[in-house]
Parts: C-alpha cells; sequence; structure tokens
C-alpha cells in the first residue's frame, strides 16, 4: 500500500513505530548534513528527517533532489522531534525516512500553496487543481460536505426520500433564461437544463413520494455577481398533505440544526415578518437584522416647510446611524458620493446630527427648526451622538437607495459578524409583479404557487394586492431559501395561466402534462429551496460562493481552466443540424 497512515495522525504515542507516507512535498530545508522535508497531504503536514549520519547514502542523495509538490513515497521510523511545533498535530515527531520514492517530479507551481499564497484570483482559477491544494480552498470544499451530510441525516431521519430527476428537460418561458441542448435524434429540436426540478417534484408528490428531497444541480443563463454561478447547487424538497406552517416548522428545524451541528450555536429566535414590512422597514425582501437602523418614514414632518426636494417627493425616509455623530463633513460627502454612485442613483441625501446636549444640527437648518428635527429623531429612533441619514424620492426606489446605505453603513460600523447569525422568515409576498415595459404581470416567485384562499377573489380585479401562499428564508441579509404551497388543482392553475398571460394553447403545450397530472389526484402540497452553496458560504462566514465550489466559473460564466464554453467543429455542429453564422 502506498501510506499505512495519512501526514495529519501521528503523534507522540507512535513513537518507533515504522510507517509508510505519501504526499506533496510542501518545502524543503537543506543544511548539508541534514535535509528537512514538510510532507503534505489532505489531512495535514509531517516532517520527514534525512540524516546524512543515519540516512541510506542513495536516499539521502535523493532526498536533495525534491523540489515543491513533487509527489513522493516515504518509508521510515517515528521518533521525537527536538524542535517542537505546537501549531500543527504532528509537531512532537518526525520520521527518519529509510526509503524514499518519487512518485512524480512536478514543475514549479505558478504560485505560492501555501494559505496565505502570492497567486491572484485570474492564475489560481486557471490553475484549480493547484489551489484545491491550499488549505483554505480545501477546508472549505470540506465544510461543504458537512454540511451536506447533516442536511442529508436530518431530512432522512424524518423520512424524506432522496430522488434524482431529469437534466434534460422542455424549456419554459418562465424565470431566467434556459441553458439548451440541442438533441441529435430530433432534429431541430432541444432539451434544456433545469432551473430547478419544480415539475418534476410536484408530479413525485402526484406520484405518493410524500416527503422527497435532492441536492440537485441547476442552471440559469443570467448575470453573475459573486453571489451567483451558471450552475449551482439546491437542496429541493416538496412535501405533501401539508400547509404553509408544517412546512416553516421542518425547514426552521434543519436551519437550527444546521447552526447547532456545524457552528455550535443555539438560535432562539426565528422571527416572521411579512414582505410588506421587511419593504417599509428595511427597503428589500431580505433584511438583515443582526443590527438596527430601521426606517423611519418622515413625510409628515418632512414636508410641511418649504424644501422643494422633500415636497416633491413620494416617499422622505430616513434611518439613525448609531455613533455617527461624530463623522466629520469629509466622511459625510464621501457618504454623499457614495448614494450617488449609478449603483445606488440617489440624488443626493440630507443628514441631521444628534447633540449630546439633545439639540440637532442639520444640513437643511434653513428650513427645519429642532422641533422638526425632533420628530425625525423621534420616529428614526435616533439618540444623541448618532447621526440621521435621509434620502427622499419615488418610493420603491428610495426604500432601495437607503436599504444599499444601510448595508454599506453597518459594514463599515463592523455591524455584520459573520459569526452571528440571525435567521428569520419573509411571508405574504405579492403573488404577482407588473412588468411596467411588457405591461404585463408575472410570477413574483414562479406560476405554481397558490394564491392565499382569502385573496382569490381579488384575481379579477386587483390582480396586484393578491398575497402568495410564499416563504423565504433570510440569514444575514441573504436569501438561502425559497417556497411555497402549491397549486394542486387544475382549474385554478389554468386561471393562474391566464393571469399570466398564457393562452389557453400556449398553457397547455408548456405545462399540459402537469395539468393532466392534477386531474388523477394530486394531493395539497409544498415546498422550500436553499441555495446549497450560498447557504455553506454564509456558514462558513463568507458571502462569496466561489471557494465553495469545486471548480466554479468567473464572472465571464467561463471555466478559465478547461477553457469552457468553447467552439466545436463543423462536424458536429452538422450532425445536431446547427448552423452557426457568425460576422
Amino acid at each position: 500500500m502506498y501510506r499505512s497512515h495519512n501526514c495529519g495522525e501521528l503523534n507522540a504515542s507512535n513513537i518507533n513505530t515504522e510507517v509508510t507516507l505519501a504526499g506533496w512535498v510542501q518545502k524543503s530545508r537543506d543544511k548539508g548534513f541534514m535535509n528537512w522535508v514538510d510532507l503534505r497531504d489532505r489531512y495535514g503536514i509531517t516532517q520527514l528527517i534525512f540524516d546524512e549520519s543515519r540516512t541510506d547514502k542513495t536516499v539521502f542523495e535523493l532526498a536533495k533532489t525534491l523540489g515543491r509538490e513533487f509527489v513522493i513515497q516515504v518509508k521510515g521510523t517515528v521518533i521525537e522531534r527536538e524542535a517542537k511545533n505546537k501549531n500543527i498535530p504532528t509537531g512532537e515527531i518526525e520520521i527518519l525516512v529509510s526509503e524514499l520514492n518519487i512518485l512524480n517530479a512536478a514543475l514549479t507551481p505558478p504560485f505560492t500553496i501555501e494559505d496565505e499564497t502570492d497567486g491572484g484570483e485570474d492564475i489560481r482559477m486557471k490553475y484549480r487543481y493547484l489551489d484545491i491544494r491550499r488549505n483554505p480552498v480545501k477546508n472549505s470544499l470540506l465544510f461543504r460536505h458537512k454540511v451536506a451530510m447533516e442536511v442529508r441525516k436530518y431530512l432522512s431521519d424524518l423520512d424524506f426520500c432522496e430522488v434524482e430527476t431529469p437534466y434534460l428537460i422542455k424549456s419554459t418561458p418562465e424565470g431566467a433564461r434556459d441553458f439548451v441542448v440541442p438533441s441529435r435524434m430530433n432534429e431541430g429540436q432541444f432539451y434544456a437544463l433545469p432551473q430547478s426540478p419544480q415539475t418534476f417534484k410536484q408530479l413525485l408528490m402526484v406520484g405518493g413520494m410524500d416527503k422527497y428531497f435532492q441536492i440537485v444541480k441547476c442552471f440559469r443563463d443570467e448575470d453573475l455577481r459573486a453571489d451567483r454561478q451558471p450552475e449551482f447547487t439546491q437542496i429541493d424538497c416538496e412535501m405533501a398533505f401539508v400547509e404553509q406552517e408544517d412546512i416553516l416548522n421542518v425547514f426552521e428545524g434543519l436551519t437550527r440544526h444546521l447552526l447547532k451541528e456545524i457552528k455550535g450555536i443555539e438560535v432562539d429566535k426565528f422571527p416572521r415578518i411579512t414582505y410588506e414590512y421587511a419593504m417599509k422597514t428595511y427597503g428589500n425582501d431580505k433584511p438583515d437584522i443582526r443590527f438596527g437602523m430601521e426606517f423611519g418614514e418622515l413625510n409628515e414632518f418632512a414636508q410641511h416647510k418649504d424644501f422643494p426636494v422633500f415636497n416633491a417627493a413620494e416617499l422622505v425616509v430616513g434611518i439613525a446611524v448609531p455613533g455617527a455623530g461624530n463623522y466629520t463633513r469629509k466622511e459625510i460627502d464621501g457618504l454623499i458620493d457614495w448614494v450617488k454612485r449609478p449603483q445606488v442613483g440617489a440624488s443626493g441625501m440630507v443628514y441631521a446630527k444628534c447633540n449630546d446636549d439633545g439639540t440637532f444640527k442639520s444640513s437643511v437648518d434653513k428650513f427645519y427648526d429642532q422641533d422638526d428635527l425632533g420628530q425625525w429623531a423621534k420616529i428614526t429612533g435616533a439618540k444623541p451622538g448618532d447621526m440621521i441619514f435621509v434620502l427622499s424620492g419615488p418610493a420603491n426606489k428610495t426604500r432601495a437607495q437607503l436599504s444599499a446605505l444601510r448595508m454599506e453603513l453597518a459594514t463599515r460600523l463592523g455591524l455584520r459578524n459573520p459569526e452571528e447569525f440571525a435567521p428569520l422568515w419573509v411571508v405574504d409576498f405579492p403573488l404577482l409583479e407588473l412588468d411596467e415595459e411588457s405591461g404585463r404581470y408575472h410570477a413574483m416567485h414562479h406560476p405554481f404557487t397558490s394564491p392565499k384562499p382569502e385573496d382569490m377573489q381579488l384575481l379579477e380585479t386587483e390582480p396586484g394586492k393578491v398575497r402568495a401562499n410564499a416563504y423565504d428564508m433570510v440569514l444575514n441579509g441573504n436569501e438561502i431559501g425559497g417556497g411555497s404551497i402549491r397549486i394542486h388543482d387544475k382549474a385554478t392553475q389554468q386561471l393562474m395561466f391566464k393571469y399570466l398571460g398564457f393562452t389557453e394553447e400556449e398553457a397547455k403545450a408548456q405545462f399540459g402534462f402537469l395539468m393532466d397530472a392534477f386531474q388523477f389526484g394530486a394531493p395539497p402540497h409544498g415546498g422550500l429551496a436553499f441555495g446549497l452553496d450560498r447557504l455553506v458560504a454564509i456558514l462558513g462566514g463568507q458571502e462569496t460562493i466561489r471557494d465553495f465550489i469545486a471548480f466554479p466559473k468567473n464572472n465571464s460564466g467561463r471555466d478559465v481552466m478547461i477553457d469552457a464554453p468553447a467552439t466545436i467543429d463543423d462536424a458536429q455542429l452538422k450532425e445536431l443540424h446547427i448552423k452557426v453564422d457568425i460576422q
């Protein structure tokens, strides 16, 4: 065998034991008469010693030829180390090598394979297989494995069954763009890669599977960000004979389980807030509640004076920033410039300092007296030493702008502790959203989401006011999962397609198989999907998912390691009946 032990398990109890190890050369130190080599594998590092007086001459000379990342096998005896290293588990011992076998020589790596590397992101992605040897990436992948195993354990213990669903499916017009796959056997026709297994898991409920889950790859051809990849992984779940409360309890339980088993944290509070409350209080539907700075709407106390900017605004809204009363004018101007950036889009910002003596000093003292500013402080919850920042304009845009400012300030103030976890549910989402360009409604979640029964009568008259039986789980300002109670009867599903602008023929062509299935005894059902990549990253103290994926794509959706996507040759195109005309 190549090894009797790994490079992370030997200690003083193994002294005088004959062992065989294999791994990569981390580094070597040649002192002429003695040579030390750090041997690394996935489990750790063990120091090897080659001693001119105790090691065979051939082995001793061969050791001097070893370079970084050479793959070697050694046999030797565990001995006590003179200069002990308390920072590693194997730091009390070393291996006096008697046999050395070079399994594979290695070129000098393009970057240093250390925890703190000199390699930039682009070069490390090109040589991702080398990057994985570094502890930060390796440990992220092991961490992901641990989370996935705990998910499987928790759900399996609740009688969920893991079922695989197809990757080659039918393209649908809802959601993001599909990745499509040409069919050689069916000229001019295409499969799509699934954005989620949505319809299949509903069909599993029709099939009586009752509790389903799957840790599954999904695909979306959309613009990328740090927390998005064209292929991503979901913890996809569905349950039959359930109401919303049943699903919230099960997956609240899963989140508690993960936080306890993975992070050692007990979470007591798991608040539930409505979508409407989230938007009015935090400006977005995935609020970070680890800190305050809740919105205060100031129209009543800001639009009665001769300040035209506020008087013309649909919404005047502010936040109290704790301890920011000592900000300099330069810092305040920097924040004003920050909110004016195109990414935020505000036209300006008003501020009011809450002095320690209870008085106020603002950028609009010309228009507002101390009583007015006192009302601003009361509504925003500002205390002496705080600063109130106020934005105004169209309601939805202004809330989004202030939300961005709130998160930026929290980051600058150190209020977003990655080791603190504040989960919550956001419920009662709108069922439909109006696309202002097309004038059509589209499903806020997906077209299979059930309306709240008490809102059904509004579909004909005020469809924008219909609430969905939908819910999102939010953790530290990130949506980590979302789901809904599904429509389970044909008539309601047909009605939903109608309000989404589908003709009867279009609905039948796209989703006829699902509506047919509903006629054969579909149970009430609902479910939820967690984004595994994002969940793992947040539990790991990060907000970017890339290092928790073995072989990620870059921000352009490219795999620079294998150079994909790539062109294919004319013979393949011809076989697939595809003509490509690139100008």
